[in-house]
């Protein structure tokens, strides 16, 4: 008998023993952080809110676990700001509200029918949503309309970095024969000189310029506007630390992200538009556009584009300069083989693009209401063109 309770005791000792090495070592594996050089893996855990948490009234997710991200994807992104500094200028609310009345005055194009907004709709994500746009008279541009959304943060503007910043880029539409169609300067502005409405809004933006009303000073009000076109998501305030914003599939979407090297690209506060990058960087990919080579005329940028960026992804198709491809899941089946060498399976796929839903940002719908545009002058011309 008494071997017998000697033996039962050695067993319990052993079962113990044995779930409590197991315990350590799950609480080792699973919950000590990942270090930085290591490829991001989330796991379930349990989050418990603290405190702070619960007098703050933060929704954490009902029931569902979130999950352990390491710090280093933290690392890559960055929240929205309220507005992109330009640095050489301060942006006063008097250019904003100039910038804006330019945005969307027809006037400025030669048939007075095209605005800045007919190919960036303000309410529609600031994008057309057409393959490529068309010109004032009908004629089909060469490449899709990015979005005027958060892209005074780029490193530049258009698809091949031809425009060095907002300012500049806002020129270019209004004067291509093949978008708006002004071409000379000097007309715009003797458009603007010509409305009556428009001379305290260009003095009020410019007090300290002797000849407020230039084609430089209107380039530089619609830039301030721009400046504040923000679109902050869910995904920002799941950056600024409440992890409950994103439900764990959209949080394993993000691991999947950076797990496969879409944040070798796609990375930084505007989750792109950040670097160039040739198309087709492992696999070639098949296009006749040669993209930034056309601007600078070195070999190496053949091919090389903007990376794009992600915010907004879902609500802003078709894809690629192009605007070849409708769907998200295709963009990034086609972008996991040609930039990266990768075939990623469906449930990879679809991973990814749970979480990209995450970055469709707010429309500031109050700070893009359409506003009253100053009535023509006896002297302001029709239009040059009719169509």
């Amino acid at each position: 008998m008494k071997r017998s309770i000697i033996a039962f005791i050695v067993l319990v000792e052993l079962i113990v023993g044995g779930a409590l090495f197991y315990n350590i070592r799950y609480l080792y594996t699973e919950r000590t952080p990942a270090p930085a050089s290591s490829q991001p893996v989330a796991t379930a855990v349990e989050p418990a809110p603290t405190p702070a948490e619960i007098s703050n009234g933060v929704a954490l997710n009902s029931g569902a676990p979130l999950l352990n991200l390491p710090e280093v994807i933290f690392n890559l992104f960055t929240p929205l700001p309220v507005e992109a500094s330009p640095g050489t200028y301060v942006v006063s609310d008097e250019m904003v509200t100039l910038g804006k009345m330019l945005f969307y005055d027809p006037r400025l194009s030669v048939n007075q029918q095209m605005s800045c907004n007919t190919c960036h709709p303000l309410d529609r994500y600031g994008t057309d949503n057409l393959q490529v746009p068309f010109s004032h008279d009908g004629t089909p541009g060469q490449r899709n309309a990015q979005t005027v959304y958060n892209a005074a943060l780029h490193i530049s503007q258009f698809w091949d970095g031809r425009s060095p910043n907002v300012e500049e880029q806002s020129k270019v539409p209004i004067m291509a024969a093949g978008e708006m169609g002004m071409m000379e300067p000097g007309y715009v502005e003797s458009i603007l000189r010509s409305i009556p409405g428009y001379a305290p809004f260009f003095a009020a933006a410019f007090p300290s310029s002797p000849e407020p009303i230039t084609m430089d000073n209107a380039a530089m009000a619609i830039g301030a506007f721009e400046r504040r076109l923000m679109t902050p998501s869910r995904f920002d305030l799941f950056l600024a630390g409440d992890r409950s914003q994103l439900t764990p599939e959209e949080q394993q979407g993000l691991a999947t992200f950076v797990n496969v090297g879409c944040s070798n690209c796609h990375v930084g506060v505007t989750v792109g538009g950040l670097l160039y990058k040739k198309l087709g960087e492992i696999v070639p990919y098949d296009t006749s556009d040669l993209g930034r080579f056309n601007v600078t005329g070195l070999d190496e940028d053949k091919y090389v584009f903007k990376v794009p960026s992600l915010r907004n992804v879902a609500r802003t198709f078709p894809y690629l300069h192009d605007g070849s491809i409708q769907s998200l899941e295709e963009m990034v089946t086609l972008m996991g083989k040609h930039q990266l060498g990768k075939d990623l399976s469906r449930e990879q796929v679809v991973s990814i693009v749970t979480f990209l839903h995450t970055l469709t940002g707010e429309i500031p719908l109050d700070y893009i209401e359409p506003p009253q545009l100053p009535e023509n002058g006896p002297s302001t011309p029709g239009p040059l063109v009719k169509n």
